[in-house]
């Protein structure tokens, strides 16, 4: 074999070698957004699973509050359908009506002393509002695991190995505009 064969070699070997490398890479970055998406995924199921106990708990005290009460079943039952269905547009707007809703039952609580003197309702106040504190950071987390992801797939050459291997984008977990703006603390205690 000359020269001019060791070189072809070389560069099929060389090419061999990136193709690996770069699947390698973005089969990791993959992986990254669903670890990461697993994660989010717990703590919304813990968060979950405590909003019924809230709901009761308040109930007992707030009679007149109940249109706030059944905003929050309502977008925990939405959030919970698109997370079973994966869909996080649909979980982004509803865990954003779910955050909102909360709000405002904790700030409606403030007129009702017995139920902030509740242990219950002190407790599942400060576990939700731990978790809450906690999605808030595994959501950034995912959200930069995605944008990696992302990234990685539309980078050249790389998009090549992406394509041919079918790699997909994922989408950012994202809360509705309305949670963003400043919210009107006034108008909750309102009654």
């Amino acid at each position: 074999m000359d020269i001019f064969g060791y070189v072809v070699l070389a560069l099929i070997a060389a090419t061999v070698i990136y193709v690996i490398v770069m699947y390698n890479r973005l089969v990791n970055l993959k992986h990254n957004v669903t670890k990461a998406w697993s994660n989010i995924d717990v703590l919304l199921k813990q968060r979950h699973d405590e909003l019924p106990k809230l709901v009761a708990t308040c109930r007992e005290y707030m009679r007149y509050e109940q249109e706030t009460l059944e905003k929050i079943i309502t977008a925990r039952s939405r959030a919970a359908d698109a997370r079973a269905a994966g869909d996080i547009g649909a979980l982004g707007a509803a865990e954003g009506a779910l955050r909102i809703g909360l709000g405002q039952l904790f700030a409606l609580a403030e007129d009702y002393p017995d139920l902030k003197a509740n242990e219950t309702f002190q407790h599942l106040q400060a576990r939700i509002t731990g978790l809450e504190n906690s999605i808030a950071d595994r959501r950034e987390f995912y959200n930069e695991s995605v944008n990696l992801n992302n990234i990685g797939i539309e980078e050249f050459p790389d998009v090549l190995v992406a394509r041919f291997f079918n790699f997909k984008p994922f989408q950012l977990l994202e809360f509705e505009q309305s949670e963003l703006a400043d919210v009107n603390v006034g108008a909750l205690f309102q009654s």
